[in-house]
């Protein structure tokens, strides 16, 4: 089967080449030249593991490619994966600028039946628009389909989670859609992976209700992190004692600086403007997103309190920029908010991130902000040491090291990563999150 899929972000990408390894013929379409002519000398625009070996394999095996012929990739293909951003707008809500655009582009160069498919995260509703700004640039009347097929990508491992997903998501209306969306997702299908086949406003709505649900276990916990620093108690414990509730479940009750990214942030905002739009307020996820912003303050009043207030002149060193470990990607990560908020109290940052660092550099140049080469390099002469991110190579630091280069001896453990004793038993004064 020929699949065209429009958009080489994130989830266009590792769309394209994950169905590419399950045997079909993909053609990945953007229209940005310098990203393609990158693609097709082998490099990878962003970082995921596993996913340049992947791309690599496939487009040797010919059934990967990489093109900006917009009319090549919906001319020759029965199925077109709309993979394009939904930033959010100023109000929240998603900006389906480019899903509008790339409908039009569809429906002005469709040479036959096809069955598009929305796998950009989209508010409800969207399938109805994509259907009618397709109908409305026909020249003339040709069959399609619109189908909504949301993503459960984690970013870090996303290619697993493409490969043995928890559930498979086809909103369609028709018998024919469904049963060439199966035959795409075949090998899951064969492998007894759930399917949930719905109609596409239900299925749109499953990724928002997912990704607001995992987020309300995020500021839950943080909360509840806040509230066992007044009372002593320690919110890993805490999380332990409720996660092991079968109704519950242990995941996503980390206690931290809060949620970032690329979904969880705008899908909230999103699903809270939907909400509005609708009439019916969406009064615990407005809540998840006003907690997941205070939170961010909170980590800020954590290391002002080890500056000891005066923050003129001091130095920071944070470990980790991603918003997650195993990913390059910054966005809306709580490490974007704390350089804003000490340069502005006129703290010097040192920083370090094993992947992050050029996409940091986009928000914050080297200058204003210094690039260490690695953990050590960025504590030297730093008075506080924050973690931010938990990638693994900072969770084994050589503590007595990390004394020795540094100005000071604070220790802001932002995931709770180390053992609050043992980094005082070395020498530091330290703080982690819920954790009195």
């Amino acid at each position: 089967m020929n699949i065209t899929v429009i958009g080489t972000g994130y989830v266009g990408l590792v769309t394209g080449a994950c169905l590419a390894e399950f045997g079909m013929h993909v053609l990945c379409i953007d229209l940005d030249e310098e990203k393609i002519a990158g693609l097709n000398r082998g490099e990878m625009p962003i970082y995921e593991p596993g996913l340049e070996d992947l791309v690599s394999r496939n487009v040797n095996q010919k059934r990967l490619a990489f093109s900006t012929d917009l009319k090549k990739g919906i001319e020759s293909s029965l199925v077109i994966f709309i993979a394009v951003g939904t930033p959010p707008a100023a109000d929240g809500s998603a900006d389906l600028s480019q899903v509008r655009a790339v409908a039009a582009d569809i429906g002005r160069l469709m040479n036959g039946y096809k069955v598009v498919v929305d796998k950009s995260t989209v508010p409800v509703g969207t399938g109805k628009m994509v259907r009618a700004v397709i109908s409305e640039n026909q020249s003339t009347g040709i069959d399609f389909d619109v189908v909504s097929n949301p993503e459960f990508l984690r970013e870090g491992a996303a290619i697993g989670d493409f490969m043995r997903p928890d559930r498979v998501v086809i909103g369609a209306e028709s018998d024919q859609a469904i049963a060439i969306m199966k035959d795409i997702y075949n090998v899951l299908y064969l492998n007894e992976t759930p399917f949930v086949i719905t109609n596409v406003e239900t299925a749109e709505l499953i990724k928002y209700a997912a990704n607001a649900f995992l987020a309300t276990k995020i500021s839950f916990i943080n909360e509840v992190a806040n509230l066992c620093e007044k009372v002593g108690a320690n919110v890993q414990h805490v999380a332990r004692g409720i996660g092991l509730d079968g109704r519950i479940g242990k995941k996503f009750l980390h206690a931290g600086p809060g949620y970032g990214g690329s979904c969880f942030p705008k899908d909230t905002l999103a699903m809270a403007a939907t909400g509005r739009q609708f009439g019916e307020p969406l009064r615990i996820v407005e809540s998840v997103i006003e907690v997941n912003r205070r939170q961010r303050e909170r980590m800020m009043e954590k290391i002002v309190a080890l500056l000891g207030g005066d923050c003129t002149g001091k130095t920071v060193a944070l470990l980790g920029l991603a918003f997650k470990p195993e990913t390059d990607d910054v966005r809306d990560a709580p490490a974007l908010y704390l350089v804003e908020a000490l340069r502005e109290r006129g703290v010097r940052i040192r920083a370090y991130d094993p992947e992050a660092m050029t996409s940091f550099q986009e928000h914050f140049p080297a200058g204003e902000i210094d690039y260490a080469e690695d953990a050590y390099d960025a504590a030297a002469g730093a008075d506080v040491l924050v973690l931010v991110t938990e990638w693994n190579q900072f969770r084994y630091l050589d503590l007595e090291r990390l004394g020795k280069v540094m100005t000071g001896n604070c220790f802001a453990d932002l995931r709770n990563v180390y053992d609050g004793d043992k980094v005082r038993a070395a020498g530091f004064v330290y703080t982690g999150v819920g954790r009195s």
